[in-house]
């Protein structure tokens, strides 16, 4: 393990869909000792509880979203997205539906700014819970979320790759239309942000890219 300082680290991935977001992310919690934030799985949440209210993208959510209650709970690192109480199954946040709307309600600028405190905050959680930094992987964690964080990298992958790690997981989104739909999003759209380390996981397994980015992490370099 990296000698990483006494001070609270926060670890930005950004990236599209299927690049590996989740597993590096996951993986590199373990290693370094830090929290892990999935925030796609909270706008996963957070469309399937507005899926369950009956809302649709064309409505005007502002009375819905402020009704909800968010909480954080914490699942060993990972924490997740409580909302009026209960946090949703992986199968539920997953389902077809929520995959044919998620990049709809993320690219609405309220749903988002309704996010924006919560994703901050998470870094305030993981220092009380005695961790060591934050981990958080999406679309705009080192452009919007935490601009500045200590370590900020961008995960891609070519298509081909990413197609098939959906298919493997079993998974129905497509991968273009997921892409295209965050790209041109006005609010917080998917870039690498300036100064970010790119990473390309699509030659690299999955602990090559853990070791690579720790190794990265560990002798401060700014270059993949």
């Amino acid at each position: 393990m990296p000698a990483l300082s006494s001070e609270f680290k926060i670890i930005a991935i950004d990236g599209g869909a299927a690049v590996g977001k989740s597993s590096t992310s996951k993986g590199l919690a373990e290693r370094l000792d830090l929290m892990h934030v999935d925030t796609g799985a909270h706008y996963r949440t957070i469309t399937f509880a507005l899926l369950a209210t009956g809302a649709s993208p064309e409505d005007d959510l502002q009375d819905t979203l402020a009704a909800l209650d968010l909480k954080t709970h914490l699942d060993r690192r990972t924490a997740r997205l409580c909302i009026d109480g209960r946090v949703p199954t992986e199968v539920e946040i997953r389902s077809p539906e929520v995959n044919a709307s998620v990049s709809k309600f993320a690219a609405i600028p309220a749903v988002r700014q309704s996010l924006f405190e919560y994703q901050r905050n998470q870094a305030n959680v993981g220092r009380e819970e005695g961790f060591r930094g934050l981990i958080m992987e999406g679309r705009d964690i080192g452009s919007i979320i935490f601009p500045d964080a200590q370590h900020r990298f961008f995960l891609e992958a070519d298509e081909a790759t990413r197609a098939a790690r959906r298919a493997k997981e079993g998974q129905t989104d497509s991968i273009a239309d997921r892409d295209k739909m965050d790209k041109a999003r006005k609010t917080a759209p998917l870039v690498c942000p300036e100064g970010a380390i790119r990473v390309d996981t699509g030659p690299r397994s999955l602990e090559e890219v853990i070791e690579h980015i720790i190794n990265l992490i560990g002798t401060g370099n700014t270059s993949d």
